[in-house]
């Protein structure tokens, strides 16, 4: 299965997630449908091969989701005496399973313990950064090249996300609201 098939299905998946957050009547389903959209972007960086937007996607979608769970659970408690939701437990099932299938498929792909991933893919940019780095930037720790010339509007990109994630993780947690007037 090419990388292209594999993304469009991620495209439907989340589009399925979006409309189950929209439609539903559960807010903590809601909730859950968003994280699950949340989860097919990181899923599509990784195949994108953006592992570092993968990361940073995943590590805000956690946060975001710890708090939204925990701001809806005490308001959306429905309770079900003795009723089995069928359909809902075939769903999870099937997730599951389709969990269970990309991981054994992104682990297959997984080089040798201590074979470093240069040497198996000799057309990698790393292996350009490391040959030409400093004839190219001028900087002499190849690190900060990488971050600041080379993969500078993606380390911006990071550091919006975190920044925004943790301006709204401050902006909930805030002790005090603003009164009419705009006076704490």
């Amino acid at each position: 299965m090419g990388t292209e098939t594999i993304l469009i299905i991620l495209l439907f998946f989340m589009l399925a997630g979006a409309l189950i957050a929209v439609e539903t009547k559960n807010l903590l389903s809601s909730v859950i449908s968003l994280g699950a959209i949340g989860v097919g972007s990181s899923v599509a960086f990784l195949f994108l091969m953006a592992p570092d937007l993968a990361i940073v996607q995943i590590a805000v979608e956690v946060v975001l989701l710890i708090f939204l769970i925990r701001g809806t659970i005490a308001r959306d408690v429905i309770p079900q005496r003795g009723h089995i939701a069928w359909g809902a437990l075939a769903v999870v099932v099937v997730l599951l399973a389709g969990l269970l299938a990309f991981g054994t498929y992104a682990f297959r792909g997984i080089g040798r313990f201590g074979q470093p991933v240069i040497s198996a893919v000799q057309e990698a940019p790393s292996n350009r950064y490391l040959a030409e780095g400093v004839r190219e930037t001028g900087a002499v720790n190849i690190v900060a090249a990488v971050i600041l010339d080379y993969r500078g509007y993606d380390t911006l990109g990071e550091a919006t996300v975190l920044f925004a994630a943790i301006l709204g993780a401050l902006t909930i947690l805030r002790v005090k609201g603003f009164t009419k007037g705009g006076q704490r």
